[in-house]
């Protein structure tokens, strides 16, 4: 068979179509194919597509379909995904010191946040196996994605939040979408739980990253990224660290570009935590001896997760891509969300993780001002508003036109 599910620790390989998430012997399952599948689609090939106007085509993740998961157009569940742009500014440059600074706006996805382009694979994945119900634990994102998918498919959608722990902007897509939201007395890793526990005993397919459908959906970010490159891979790639998914996806992705000859040389990763929510960074610190699980707290609600399910997958990719992990406070990452904002881009707070740790990565001679950098922006300015500098505010006025001169001369 082409395409296989492996896992990542004892080795041991299962069929696409078995419904499972985790190997017997506990770890992580990741899709594995034949490399000659992909060393046979050339990157003219993949530009050629960008003139077509066919769905799968105009996807940012089905174009690269020989590279996710096999293509079955009449079971395909897509929006399209993908298709967002890469900006670069001054003021963010400059900021960051780094010469040739970009963000790729994943916000762009129609949900607004890169986990589109995951959700399109693991709900294609779940009606081609007969799956009725999905299911998520969710910081908000992955809530939203999945029930505007679940909507697409004509799928039930069940959703796990941490009670009062979710952006309102995220939840009101969820419930908007049709989903069954429950709230759950704990935070994201008590969710979490749950709905493996219902995955496990057949209730409900999962579709959080632990399903390695996702990580293949989310590989696409980096492959846009060289496309939208023209195929010239950039120093480094920098991306917020939650979960643990994109990591995982994008380790991945470099290799398999890599070896199907479509990049010349391999990007490093740097992953960037938040301060309150960083295992992953202090697993790194001790040379990845061992993860300690922690109670999360931060603003960027998008990554508030103390047990990243993840972790194995992107321990390997940190190590065999000579990756980093760093860890930015909260003060940081709002400041770094001030100046996206202010370039007229925008992003939710943990999105801008990315610019306050390439500032860092250059501060501490890691990065170099005249490397190419590409930050990753998770999630639209809307999704996430609770944090928007509070001094940001209409200005009141009595309505009289000198009144409204002092206003905007002031």
């Amino acid at each position: 068979m082409s395409e296989y599910l492996k896992c990542i620790a004892c080795g041991a390989e299962y069929s696409l179509n078995e419904l499972r998430y985790q190997c017997d012997c506990g770890g992580l399952l990741s899709v594995e194919r034949d490399m000659k599948q992909l060393q046979s689609i050339s990157t003219k090939d993949l530009d050629q597509r960008l003139l077509s106007r066919k769905a799968h085509d105009i996807s940012g993740v089905w174009r690269f379909r020989e590279g996710i998961i096999p293509f079955d157009e009449d079971k395909l569940v897509s929006q399209p995904e993908g298709q967002t742009r890469l900006y670069r500014r001054k003021g963010i440059s400059s900021w960051a010191n780094i010469d040739r600074f970009f963000l790729k706006h994943e916000g762009e996805n129609p949900s607004g946040s890169f986990k589109d382009r995951g959700m399109t694979t693991a709900i294609t994945q779940a009606k081609k196996l007969g799956a009725d119900t999905v299911a998520c634990a969710s910081t908000g994102n992955t809530s939203a994605s999945l029930a505007m998918y679940a909507a697409h498919a004509g799928m039930n959608a069940i959703v796990f939040l941490p009670d009062g722990k979710v952006a309102s902007g995220k939840l009101a897509q969820a419930l908007a979408y049709g989903a069954k939201c429950l709230a759950i007395k704990g935070d994201f890793d008590q969710a979490m739980a749950f709905v493996k526990r219902l995955a496990m005993d057949g209730k409900v397919y999962l579709a959080n990253s632990l399903n390695p459908f996702r990580v293949e959906g989310q590989k696409s970010i980096i492959w846009e990224i060289f496309q939208n490159l023209e195929w010239k891979a950039p120093d480094w790639i920098v991306v917020p660290g939650g979960n643990l998914g994109n990591t995982s996806a994008f380790g991945k992705a470099i290799r398999e570009a890599y070896e199907a000859g479509w990049i010349q040389k391999k990007p490093r990763l740097a992953t960037i935590q938040a301060g309150g929510a960083n295992p992953f960074f202090q697993a790194y610190q001790n040379n990845f001896e061992k993860l300690t699980a922690m109670e999360a707290e931060t603003v960027a609600t998008a990554i508030r997760i103390g047990n990243p399910v993840n972790y194995e997958k992107a321990k390997r990719e940190i190590q065999e891509l000579d990756g980093i992990v760093i860890s930015v406070s909260d003060e940081e990452i709002l400041a770094a969300k001030k100046i996206i904002d202010s370039q007229g881009i925008g992003c939710e707070p943990a999105s801008a993780c990315s610019l306050a740790g390439a500032k860092n990565l250059v501060q501490g001679g890691i990065i170099k001002p005249s490397e190419t950098v590409v930050g990753i922006l998770t999630g639209h300015l809307l999704k996430d508003t609770d944090n928007i500098d509070k001094e940001n505010q209409p200005i009141p006025v009595d309505g009289n036109y000198q009144d409204i001169l002092k206003a905007i001369s002031s």
